[in-house]
């Protein structure tokens, strides 16, 4: 039953690994073959409450550990995670069914992201200012951290989840208790491996896989200051509720439905690459920024969609573990099963005409969860089609006439994560840059998600940042100490 190219899945509590949680087991399905893999154990609340406790005795060493020492350590486990790449790849492609040089590149930007972060632990600095009240008055601040972080992190990027909310926590001197999803909790059992190996301290970093039940817990706890969170928007509101019952802060890193405008001055290989690769076969379009709306000008709408077509029958589908295949499978059969209902009810809706794509793969991949690269055509902006996240490899274009009619579809969902213009008018990319709702655009195939870039949504798609400086300031709160100067005609 156990895959050799998976490690051993444990609760990560303290300076224990645990092979058993009262969670129960979590029977793991290879996405490929749609055969049980491995048994993942199961945090509940007694390991959560465990976990709490660890990491809030770690917490009273590790932030006032030196932060060249948090630099370092950090600077070593991205070291290590680029010494076990070919580990991690193959656990990846195992787990979730990313292609196996998508899961390489991922390991890159982990490193990346460790690295970046690394670098910030002996950079955060207070501010001193006189007193606006009485000018004798000192006045200085501390950034400080918060103490014991709840991270709960999504199925799709489980490592680069792990690292965007690890890196800035524990350099900014928290500590955390991280949920990985049951369906995905390989490579960040891995990367919590690495950690020992690199010196943070046993409670610096605690892993409890579990179920909802388990991320309910940690939510609540009394002894979790802050929520970092990725995932979809239904399960946002219920942790939200939780954070209000304790008046607990959060980030929320939630879905989206972006759009990919594509004016007739761009280069159409770039667009007609970014869109096949980024929106169809990148993790299967099960990625949240991916631009799963293709806005296309009408004067070189039918010039384009028949090479997406192309572009889309083309691509190569199979093993993610097989080097050569760019898409794998979708993570489970219930995500086959609705993704399929969604295709099928936009054709009895009429949202739009299905030109490719829109079935299970069957033949030696009929076993697994494969679905075709999709794409609708002549699909109406205002249907559910184009308005609500799919999250699977299932694109939608749309045809427009003007600039202010693009920027009007493309603000026109309840999503705001992203967005993706295509124009070599640099004055024009500016003016629709500026005019998107969106947390990011990204012109002429930009690549998303670096590390020392600023990255989150609005509406739907959430609140807070991850990335760049705003990303570590999610992670400490400043105290002010005002030191009273002189009063004139008061002895001391």
């Amino acid at each position: 039953m156990t895959n050799p190219a998976l490690p051993q899945v444990h609760l990560r509590i303290g300076d224990q690994h645990l092979t058993t949680g009262s969670g129960g087991v979590h029977q793991h399905v290879n996405p490929s073959t749609g055969q049980v893999q491995a048994e993942v154990p199961l945090a509940g609340p007694a390991e959560v409450e465990a976990a709490c406790q660890a990491a809030q005795a770690a917490f009273q060493v590790w932030r006032r550990t030196p932060p060249a020492v948090r630099r370092d350590a950090l600077l070593k486990l991205a070291e290590l995670m680029g010494e076990a790449r070919k580990e991690i790849a193959a656990a990846a492609a195992l787990e979730n069914g990313v292609a196996i040089g998508l899961a390489t590149t991922q390991v890159w930007l982990t490193r990346q992201w460790l690295s970046y972060y690394a670098g910030w632990a002996d950079k955060l600095e207070g501010t001193v200012s006189n007193s606006m009240i009485h000018g004798g008055d000192l006045t200085y601040t501390l950034p400080e951290p918060y103490g014991v972080i709840a991270v709960i992190t999504t199925w799709n990027v489980p490592l680069l989840s792990v690292a965007m909310k690890i890196g800035p926590a524990l350099a900014a001197g928290n500590t955390v208790v991280i949920k990985p999803s049951e369906m995905t909790p390989f490579t960040p059992e891995i990367f919590a491996r690495l950690a020992d190996e690199a010196g943070i301290p046993a409670g610096v970093i605690n892993m409890v896989p579990g179920t909802a039940e388990a991320g309910a817990a940690l939510v609540a706890h009394p002894l979790t200051q802050k929520v970092s969170f990725t995932g979809g928007p239904a399960t946002a509101r219920i942790i939200m509720a939780s954070c209000a019952q304790h008046l607990k802060p959060s980030v929320m890193e939630l879905g989206g439905k972006s759009a990919n405008i594509i004016f007739p001055d761009a280069n159409l290989d770039v667009a007609v690459h970014e869109v096949v690769t980024g929106g169809l076969a990148n993790l299967s379009g099960q990625a949240c920024i991916m631009g799963s709306r293709v806005l296309l000008h009408e004067d070189i709408y039918d010039e384009v969609v028949p090479r997406l077509k192309a572009g889309a029958e083309a691509l190569a589908i199979g093993d993610p573990s097989i080097r050569g295949n760019v898409m794998g499978p979708v993570v489970n059969a219930a995500a086959t099963q609705r993704i399929l209902g969604l295709i099928d009810e936009a054709k009895a809706n009429g949202d739009g005409t299905l030109l490719t794509g829109g079935t299970k793969l069957g033949g030696e991949l009929a076993g697994g969860n494969f679905i075709a690269p999709t794409l609708f055509v002549d699909v109406d902006p205002n249907s559910s089609l184009a308005m609500n996240e799919v999250f699977g490899p299932v694109c939608a274009v749309i045809k427009f006439k003007t600039e202010e009619e693009a920027i009007a579809i493309a603000n026109s969902t309840q999503f705001g994560l992203a967005a993706y213009i295509h124009s070599n008018d640099l004055n024009l990319v500016h003016r629709v840059s500026e005019e998107l709702r969106a947390g990011s655009v990204y012109v002429n195939g930009a690549y998303p998600v670096v590390p020392n870039t600023p990255f989150g949504g609005l509406g739907e798609s959430g609140f807070g940042r991850e990335g760049g400086k705003p990303g570590i300031e999610e992670f400490i709160r400043p105290k002010s100490v005002i030191i009273a100067g002189p009063r004139p005609g008061v002895k001391k």
